[in-house]
């Protein structure tokens, strides 16, 4: 990962084709969301296919927990689609194969030439892209697990969820207040 990319600065907000052709910008993928950026070999890697198979077990605690998951990989549209497929994902995969990540991020696996992909990261990012934290994981175990991807989750939400610690007395009495703005849904109502 280029040097200049550490926890606390923005990642690039690339647009690029999903698993059904659509161009998404990671932005808008994200929302106001703690969001887990995996940065894939491909559908071809036994390490990737395990990784996503436990985050695709993970898919219900994501959407209780208002976070989310995207995937970038080197694939073409229809092999990221079929992967997605077979998996039983539902978050999007995101298609790079000119490998403009991989050249702008340095990344590239340059131990195998025949399939040329990114070296595998993780990123935990929070709100407005905003790097939380960066697994490397060309070895399996560089890989966060579920339980740390959990925990930053975790994290982010504290500090990014105003109403996070809901038994504050400041809390109650700004929402007795009619005060809502900090409240979920954010923003979205006018009354109680």
């Amino acid at each position: 990962m280029i040097p200049s990319l550490k926890p606390g600065d923005r990642f690039p907000d690339y647009e690029l084709p999903d698993h059904r052709g659509a161009p998404r910008k990671i932005s808008e993928l994200q929302g106001n969301d703690p969001l887990a950026l995996v940065l894939a070999r491909g559908s071809y890697c036994p390490k990737e296919d395990l990784q996503h198979q436990w985050m695709a077990a993970m898919q219900t605690e994501l959407k209780v927990g208002y976070c989310r998951f995207v995937t970038i990989s080197t694939d073409q549209q229809m092999q990221s689609l079929e992967w997605r497929t077979r998996l039983g994902a539902h978050w999007p995969f995101l298609c790079d194969p000119d490998r403009k990540l991989q050249r702008e991020l340095d990344i590239q696996e340059y131990t195998d030439p025949e399939h040329d992909p990114m070296i595998p990261h993780t990123l935990l990012l929070a709100p407005g892209l905003r790097i939380y934290a960066i697994y490397q994981g060309y070895w399996y175990f560089g890989r966060p697990t579920a339980e740390e991807i959990r925990q930053d989750f975790r994290a982010i939400s504290r500090k990014c969820r105003p109403d996070w610690e809901i038994n504050a007395p400041a809390l109650r009495r700004q929402y007795e207040n009619g005060e809502r703005e900090d409240f979920f849904p954010y923003n979205s109502r006018s009354d109680a």
